[in-house]
């Protein structure tokens, strides 16, 4: 599917697994992207998943607990607004649910068998042999949050494209049983980049340990910078390196607003002369000038600030979802009263 223009007012819902803290991936990839949105007066939600997030965190809730307020905080210190921006806890909308069990009989088991994204996330998480059914049926959770927001559009990268086009389907198959009630979403593919891992591997993970996270003090992203893969064979100042080989290059590349700048410091590297901890020093300065200001921002919400913020965008949340669940429940014909 095409990117959709957004030259006219959408509904958006987009979110985050609050697993841990939200890094540079996340900034690079839908967070930068959410608060241009959010600038262009579209009507947003973003939703915490901490219900989705149980699905293979279940044995550890109170680190799902924890991470919905440091989650919430990294949004705000981002540029998230919750004047224009509602920031909702899924957990607090129990109407997603109540869809989710009405979804759940238009889908079959072979349908989500067959997702892609699924049975990656099935293999990564070692989850072949004991499959919790919880996790296995998130897609449809996740049709449930799209629509319970009557949203026209998703921000989504590429590897979430399989969800949007299941949603797509349940929203096709009750409205033509139950006639036309759920409103069709759109993707919006991300033009964020995809950041590598700070040990070289293709992707920054969490889980993975190799971040760099939005509240990380100057200390440690100074020295997770400094401990950042390199060229293996550019041993000394004078060999000659690759900077497709040097993750540093691919920071810089994201982030580095000089672009002459980041090149002529390619070629020097790759021609020979360019150690790897000037580079590095470039990066340290470069993610200083993003991250300092959040820093100083984080600090300015209370506990209760950021409380009252999630109350208050949940309760806009759950208002939104109860008109959707209203008219699902009339035309399957469960509006008895």
């Amino acid at each position: 599917m095409a990117k959709t223009k957004t030259n006219k007012k959408q509904t958006i819902l987009t979110g985050d697994r609050p697993t841990g803290p939200l890094h540079l991936g996340h900034y690079a990839g839908s967070l930068k992207q959410r608060v241009a949105l959010q600038n262009q007066g579209h009507e947003i939600y973003v939703l915490i998943a901490d219900t989705q997030a149980l699905t293979d965190n279940f044995d550890d809730p109170q680190k799902i607990h924890d991470n919905v307020f440091e989650v919430a905080l990294d949004y705000l210190s981002a540029g998230l607004d919750p004047k224009k921006t509602n920031i909702v806890i899924q957990s607090q909308v129990p109407e997603l649910a109540e869809l989710t069990t009405y979804f759940s009989n238009l889908v079959t088991v072979s349908r989500l068998q067959r997702n892609p994204t699924v049975k990656a996330e099935i293999k990564q998480k070692g989850f072949e042999k004991s499959l919790p059914v919880g996790f296995f049926v998130y897609p449809i959770s996740q049709a449930a949050d799209i629509t319970g927001f009557d949203a026209t559009l998703v921000p989504v990268g590429e590897d979430q494209l399989p969800m949007i086009e299941q949603t797509r389907e349940i929203v096709r198959s009750f409205n033509r049983l139950y006639g036309k009630t759920l409103v069709m979403p759109e993707p919006y593919l991300s033009e964020g980049a995809r950041l590598p891992g700070t040990d070289g591997k293709e992707k920054m993970s969490k889980s993975l340990g190799n971040t760099i996270n939005l509240k990380d003090s100057q200390e440690e992203v100074k020295k997770k910078v400094m401990n950042m893969f390199t060229d293996p064979n550019h041993l000394k100042v004078e060999d000659p390196g690759d900077p497709e080989k040097n993750t540093v290059f691919a920071y810089l590349d994201v982030f580095d607003p000089d672009k002459k700048e980041v090149e002529k410091m390619k070629k020097h590297y790759q021609a020979g002369g360019l150690g790897d901890v000037k580079v590095k020093q470039r990066l340290i300065a470069v993610l200083e000038d993003i991250l300092q200001p959040m820093r100083e921002k984080r600090k300015t919400f209370s506990r209760q600030q950021v409380k009252d913020i999630l109350q208050k965008g949940s309760a806009t949340g759950r208002e939104k979802a109860g008109q959707v669940t209203a008219r699902v429940r009339k035309s399957i014909g469960l509006d008895y009263f």
